[in-house]
C-alpha cells in the first residue's frame, strides 16, 4: 500500500440535497436536519495524498493535519427532544395517526408469535377491527412516505417467508428426515420448476426496520429477569420470550416517532407555503408497492444506472459522487474516512548482465515489456551475483517476474537446473504456474520443459513423472514435509541440482506455521547440503512488514540476505473510503446499525454494474455466502438477474475441478464480480480489478492494507471501502479512520524455541537422514546434542535416529497446520441430481451439516435431509427461504495421556501436554430470519463426534 501520510486538502462542494426536500428534525441531535452541518462535514473529509518521489524518498514526511475536524464518537447522541409544532394537525393526518397506532400495536405482538409473517393480509383484519374501517394500501404508503428509513412495505416471494419446512415437529429421534420430507412443499416446488411450471406468488409485506424487541431472560435458579446474553446459543433450547414493560416500550417508541414526523412534515409545508394534506396525496403515491409482474411496464424512477455494464467505465471520482446521489445514501462515509492517493509513476532500472534475446521476446510477447522496475532489476541484479534476496514491495508491483527470469535464464544455459516454487495455497500456485508455461512456449528449447504442481490434488499416478521429469515444480509447505523430504532417495536427482527455491507471500508464514515451515527450510538446506549442493539461493517475496530482512533470515537460517523495498511499479489514483453501516433509522441512532451484508451487497451491485470490476473479501466462508445471497437478491430488485452468472463465491471447501473453472472466469474477465476469503488476499492473478470491498475489518491493519492493494493492476484509478459492520473494532476504526493510514506494520514473529514444534521436526530430520549433533546443531540450534541424547535413539557410530514412538511416518504425526485427511461429501439430490456441491472438513462438517439445517452454497440455500457419519456424505436440497440456521452445541475436554510437564514461569502452576478426548455434539438450532431474529427452535438428535487430540 502507498505511504499514507500528508496534508489534508479540503474537496469540491458536494449536493447533499435529499430526494423528497422536506426538513427533517429527528429526535436526536445528530440526524439529518436540512443537510447543512452534515455537508460541510463531509465535503472536508476528502484528503489527498501525494505519491512517493526518489528526490523525498527517505525523508520524514509532514503528518496530516485535520482541519475542523470533530471527534467522532462511538455513543451516538439521542437525548434531544423530538420537534414540535404550534400548527393544528389537520383531520387527515389524525386519522393516519389512528391508523398507524393500530399498525403498530398489531404488528408489534404478531412478531412475538411463532412462523407469522407480518403480511398486509395477515394484519389487515385485525387492524381493520380498531380502527373501525377499510385498511386500504394508500394508508401503509402514506406511513412510509412519512417514516422512509423506519418501515418497510413491498412485495416479497411468499416462499421466502416459509419457516415450518419441516413441520410443526422437530428433530427429537422420533421420525428421520426423510419421513418428515414426504410431503414436503418445496420439493415439490423445485420439480415443477425443474419443468418450468412453477408460478410465484407475491405477497405485500410490512415491517419496522428501526428496533427490535429485546428478549426477556430469567435467571434458572432465581426466577428474576436478567440480561440478555449476546450469543443466543448460550441459553435454553427455546423460542424467546418477550416483557410486556419491552413490547409497550418499543410501541410507544415507534407512535413518538411518527408524531415527530408529522409535525416535521407540517413545518416544512407551512415554511414553504404548501398544503400538508394536498402534498401527502400527492406525494404518496410513489410509495405504493409496485407487483413483479408490472413493474416493467411501470417508469422506473430516475436512475444514474445504465442499462448494461459499461465496457469503459467513468472514473472512480465520478463514481463516488454518483453513489453519493442514491436515494439509499444517508452519509455512509465517515468524517475524514475518504482519502485520495495521486498516481505514481514507475522508475525503471537496468540489468548488469545481458538476457538472451529469447528470453527478451518472451518478455514482451507475453506481457509486453520492454522495461524492468526499478525493484526489479535491483533484485534480478542481486540474484545474478549470488545472494539471496527479499523483496518487499506493494501488491501487484511486478514481483513474480523476480523469481521467474533468473530461473529462466538458469534454464537457457544448463537444462539440469532445478526450481522449487513453494506457495501458501494451491489457487496460487495455479495462477503462476499458468504465467510460467505461457513464458516457456516463448522459449526455443524450452517449449516442453516440464513445469507442473506438485500438491494435494496431483494425482498419484502422475507424481514420480514430476518427480523425475519436472525442472521446474509448484508446490508447498505441507507437500514439502510431507512427502518430498521424506523420500529424499526419490528426490535425490532433483535435489542435487536445486538451484533456486522460491517462497512467495512469505508474511504469511508467522507464529506456530511460520516456525514449522522455518524448521522445514532448514531439514531442506541439511538434505541438500548432504547430496553436495551447496549452491542454493532463496528469493522471497512478501507484503510490505516492518521486519522483512529479519523475517527471511529467520525461515530459513540464512544470514546473506538482500533487501529490496523501494518500489518501482507505477500504480493509478487511489481512494480509499471508509463507509459505515448506517443506523437502521438514520433519524434514530437508538435503532442500531442496520444490516451490514445488505449494506456492502448494494455498493457490490452499484459498482459492478456502472462497469466496475470488484472484489469483495469475507472474514469467514459462512460471511462469503451470506454475502453472495444478499447480492443476487439486490440484482433481482434491481431487475438485473442477468447479472447473477458473473457474479461468483471463492473460498475453501469447493471442489479441485470448481475452483480451477473459477480461477479460469475470474482471469478471463467473465466474472465482474468475485467474493472471498483470504484465499484471494495473496497474489492471485485474476484479472483487471477496479474496487476492493472489505466486508468488516480483517483481523490486522495489514491484511487490511493486502486486501486494498488488489485493486488498480490496469494502472487506473481504482477505490478500496472498508465497510463497517456493528462490531466495536469496525466502529472504532469507523470513528478514527486515521489510525487505518497512520499505524505501523506489526513485526512477524516466530519462535523456534518451541520445543514441541523443535523436536518434532528434529524427529523427522533424523528420519530423512540420521543426526550427527556437532554438524546438524547449525540447522536446529544449541543444545541439539541434548535432545537427541534424551528423546533420540543413538547408535554406535554416535548418530541418532528417529524415536519409536514418531515410527513409521514420523512427519504424519507432525501437523504443521490445521489440515484434515477427512472430509464429508455434500450432494445435491435437488431434481435428482446427484451431484457432489463441495467437500466439508470433518471437524466443520458437524457445525455445518446438522439435519434439518440450511447449508449456504454459491449463495443459494440447501436443506440438509440427511446425514452419515458412516459414509461421510450429506444430501441436501435446493429451497428458497428467507432464514438460515444456528446450529447449538458443546463441547467437553478431558485430558487423557500427559507426555510433558513444564512449569509456568512465575508462577507456583504448571502446564501439562498430551493426549486429551473431545466430545463435541450439536443438539439443535435456531432458525435466524436476515435481522437475526429467532423464528423457531429445533432439537436434533445427533450422535456425538469424539476426537482424539493433543492439547494442553
Amino acid at each position: 500500500m502507498v505511504k499514507l501520510q500528508a496534508a489534508t486538502d479540503r474537496g469540491p462542494h458536494v449536493d447533499r440535497t435529499k430526494k423528497r426536500k422536506r426538513k427533517a428534525q429527528p429526535a436526536d441531535g445528530d440526524g439529518d436536519g436540512d443537510g447543512t452541518d452534515t455537508q460541510s462535514t463531509e465535503d472536508s473529509n476528502t484528503t489527498t495524498v501525494p505519491n512517493k518521489t526518489t528526490e523525498t524518498d527517505g525523508a520524514k514526511k509532514s503528518r496530516r493535519t485535520t482541519k475542523n475536524a470533530k471527534t467522532p464518537s462511538l455513543q451516538p447522541n439521542a437525548s434531544s427532544a423530538p420537534p414540535d409544532t404550534s400548527i393544528p394537525w389537520p383531520a387527515e393526518f389524525k386519522a393516519l395517526q389512528h391508523v398507524h397506532k393500530a399498525l403498530n400495536l398489531v404488528y408489534t405482538f404478531c412478531c412475538t408469535r411463532k412462523h407469522f409473517a407480518t403480511t398486509l393480509e395477515n394484519l389487515r383484519s385485525t387492524v381493520e377491527a380498531n380502527i373501525k374501517r377499510e385498511l386500504k394500501v394508500e394508508d401503509v404508503a402514506k406511513v412510509k412516505m412519512l417514516l422512509p428509513h423506519a418501515v418497510n412495505f413491498l412485495y416479497v416471494d411468499e416462499t421466502l417467508l416459509q419457516v415450518a419446512l419441516m413441520g410443526e415437529e422437530d428433530l427429537r429421534g422420533k421420525k428421520a428426515v426423510g419421513d418428515i420430507f414426504q410431503s414436503n412443499p418445496t420439493e415439490e416446488r423445485n420439480v415443477r420448476e425443474g419443468l418450468g411450471k412453477e408460478e410465484h406468488v407475491d405477497v405485500l409485506y410490512f415491517e419496522y426496520v428501526d428496533g427490535d424487541l429485546k428478549r426477556h431472560v430469567v435467571d434458572p435458579v432465581t426466577g428474576e429477569p436478567v440480561k440478555a446474553q449476546n450469543k443466543i446459543r448460550n441459553e435454553d433450547l427455546k423460542m424467546p420470550v418477550f416483557s410486556q414493560a419491552n413490547i409497550m416500550k418499543l410501541i410507544e417508541k415507534r407512535n413518538t416517532k411518527f408524531t415527530s414526523a408529522v409535525n416535521a412534515w407540517l413545518n416544512e409545508c407551512a415554511e414553504k407555503e404548501e398544503d400538508p394534506v394536498k402534498k401527502m396525496e400527492s406525494e404518496h403515491k410513489q410509495y405504493i408497492p409496485v407487483p413483479p409482474e408490472t413493474r416493467d411496464s411501470t417508469p422506473a424512477p430516475v436512475d444514474t444506472l445504465p442499462s448494461s455494464i459499461p465496457e469503459e467505465r467513468k472514473t472512480i471520482s465520478e463514481i463516488v459522487e454518483e453513489l453519493k446521489g442514491l436515494e439509499w445514501y444517508t452519509g455512509q462515509i465517515v468524517p475524514d474516512g475518504h482519502r485520495v492517493f495521486d498516481p505514481q509513476q514507475p522508475v525503471y532500472g537496468e540489468l548488469n548482465f545481458e538476457l538472451s534475446q529469447d528470453l527478451v521476446n518472451a518478455l514482451y510477447n507475453t506481457r509486453s515489456i520492454q522495461s524492468l522496475y526499478s525493484h526489479q532489476a535491483e533484485a534480478i541484479n542481486a540474484l545474478h551475483e549470488g545472494k539471496n534476496v527479499i523483496v518487499a514491495t506493494s501488491t501487484s508491483s511486478g514481483k513474480s517476474l523476480i523469481y521467474q527470469l533468473p530461473v529462466l535464464n538458469a534454464l537457457e544455459t544448463d537444462p539440469s537446473v532445478r526450481a522449487m516454487y513453494i506457495f501458501p495455497t494451491k489457487a496460487l500456485a495455479q495462477d503462476q504456474r499458468r504465467s510460467l508455461k505461457a513464458m516457456l512456449a516463448y522459449l526455443p528449447g524450452l517449449e516442453d520443459l516440464v513445469c507442473e504442481t506438485f500438491d494435494g490434488d496431483t494425482a498419484f499416478a502422475d507424481r514420480n513423472y514430476i518427480r523425475d521429469e519436472a525442472r521446474i515444480i509448484f508446490t508447498n509447505p505441507d507437500m514439502l514435509h510431507l512427502t518430498i523430504l521424506p523420500q529424499e532417495e526419490s528426490w535425490r536427482s532433483f535435489l542435487k541440482n536445486l538451484r533456486y527455491v522460491v517462497m512467495d507471500e512469505l508474511h504469511v508464514y508467522n507464529g506456530l506455521f511460520g516456525a514449522h515451515v522455518a524448521f522445514i527450510m532448514r531439514r531442506l538446506r541439511r538434505i541438500c547440503a548432504a547430496v553436495g549442493n551447496n549452491k542454493v539461493k532463496f528469493i522471497s517475496c512478501s507484503a510490505t512488514v516492518a521486519n522483512p530482512e529479519e523475517h527471511m533470515r529467520t525461515i530459513f537460517g540464512i544470514e546473506d540476505v538482500k533487501l529490496i523495498d523501494f518500489d518501482g511499479s507505477p500504480c493509478g489514483r487511489k481512494e480509499f473510503l471508509c463507509w459505515n453501516t448506517p443506523y437502521k433509522d438514520p433519524a434514530d441512532p437508538t435503532s442500531g446499525r442496520g444490516d451490514s451484508f445488505m449494506e456492502c451487497a448494494r455498493l457490490f451491485c452499484q459498482l459492478i454494474l456502472r462497469g466496475v470490476r470488484v472484489i469483495a473479501f469475507c472474514v469467514i466462508r459462512k460471511h462469503c455466502e451470506i454475502l453472495l445471497g444478499a447480492v443476487k437478491n439486490e440484482l433481482a430488485s434491481l431487475n438485473r438477474s442477468e447479472v447473477m452468472a458473473r457474479v461468483m463465491a471463492y473460498r475453501g471447501g469447493y471442489t479441485p475441478q470448481d475452483r480451477r473453472k473459477i480461477e479460469a472466469e475470474m482471469f478471463d474477465g467473465k466474472l465482474v464480480g468475485i467474493i472471498g476469503t483470504s484465499a484471494l488476499e495473496l497474489g492471485v492473478d485474476i484479472g483487471s480489478l477496479d474496487a476492493v470491498i472489505s466486508h468488516g475489518f480483517p483481523y490486522t491493519i495489514a491484511n487490511l492494507r493486502q486486501q486494498s492493494g488488489r485493486a488498480g493492476r490496469r494502472n487506473k484509478d481504482s477505490a478500496s471501502f472498508l465497510v463497517g459492520n456493528s462490531f466495536p473494532t469496525d466502529q472504532f476504526f469507523m470513528a478514527n479512520p486515521d489510525e487505518i493510514f497512520t499505524r505501523p506494520n506489526c513485526e512477524l514473529q516466530v519462535d523456534l524455541t518451541n520445543m514441541l514444534v523443535r523436536e518434532g521436526h528434529i524427529q523427522c530430520a533424523s528420519f530423512e537422514m540420521p543426526i550427527r549433533a556437532d554438524e546438524d546443531e547449525k540447522y536446529f540450534g544449541k543444545g541439539l546434542n541434548e535432545i537427541c541424547s534424551e528423546r533420540l535413539r543413538k547408535d554406535e557410530l554416535g548418530f541418532f535416529h528417529t524415536a519409536d514412538r514418531f515410527l513409521p511416518h514420523p512427519s504424519r504425526t507432525v501437523a504443521i497446520r490445521d489440515t484434515e485427511d477427512n472430509h464429508f461429501a455434500i450432494i445435491d439430490t435437488t431434481n435428482g441430481r446427484n451431484t457432489v456441491l463441495e467437500e466439508l472438513e470433518q471437524s466443520r462438517a458437524f457445525f455445518t451439516i446438522y439435519e434439518g439445517g440450511i447449508f449456504l452454497h454459491q449463495g443459494n440455500k440447501y436443506l440438509v435431509k440427511m446425514m452419515s457419519t458412516e459414509k461421510m456424505i450429506a444430501k441436501v436440497e435446493f429451497v428458497k427461504v428467507d432464514w438460515i440456521t444456528q446450529q447449538r452445541d458443546f463441547t467437553d475436554i478431558d485430558p487423557i495421556e500427559t507426555e510433558a510437564i513444564r512449569r509456568i514461569p512465575g508462577s507456583l502452576s504448571r502446564a501439562f501436554f498430551g493426549t486429551i478426548k473431545i466430545h463435541q455434539n450439536v443438539f439443535g438450532f435456531f432458525k435466524l430470519d436476515k435481522k437475526n431474529r429467532i423464528l423457531d427452535a429445533v432439537q436434533v438428535d445427533n450422535p456425538p463426534i469424539i476426537i482424539f487430540s493433543k492439547g494442553m
